[in-house]
């Protein structure tokens, strides 16, 4: 019978690969738990961004319904809304936390030119998010 004999430098080899193997798995779920967070992130954004499209389209609805008061849908930034725009604009308010909104009324020959702006920030720190929609009003 012949017996094998192990070198010295063969010793623990095993245990240096199973570390290794720690450190790399370890490496590969610190990854995926950043694109899950990041995701988490974007994802946020988007349902933000939905809401905002969601209420410039219910906007111009509205105001297309009532042409012929196009004028008193005009919000500057920042300021306070009329009673026309106000029921709009706090339930914008209260999907979109943080919104600034405006609303540039221009007149044209036959028709207006209607500029919806919102813009927030999702999280302190970072970039600002902004929907616009122009739509044009036939009076």
């Amino acid at each position: 019978m012949m017996r094998r004999r192990h070198s010295r430098v063969q010793r623990g080899i095993a245990l240096l690969e199973v570390m290794i193997a720690l450190v790399i798995l370890g490496i590969g779920l610190l990854g995926a738990i950043g694109m899950q967070a990041r995701a988490y992130s974007v994802l946020s954004d988007a349902g933000l961004r939905a809401e905002a499209t969601l209420a410039c389209e219910k906007l111009v609805g509205t105001i297309s319904t009532d042409a012929a008061n196009v004028a008193n849908y005009a919000l500057a930034e920042g300021a306070t809304p009329n009673s026309t725009i106000g029921p709009w604009a706090r339930e914008t308010g209260a999907a979109i936390p943080g919104a600034v909104i405006s609303v540039v009324v221009t007149p044209q020959t036959r028709r207006s030119q209607v500029d919806i702006s919102i813009r927030w920030t999702r999280k302190a720190g970072s970039a600002q998010l902004r929907e616009q929609l122009t739509a044009y009003i036939g009076s």
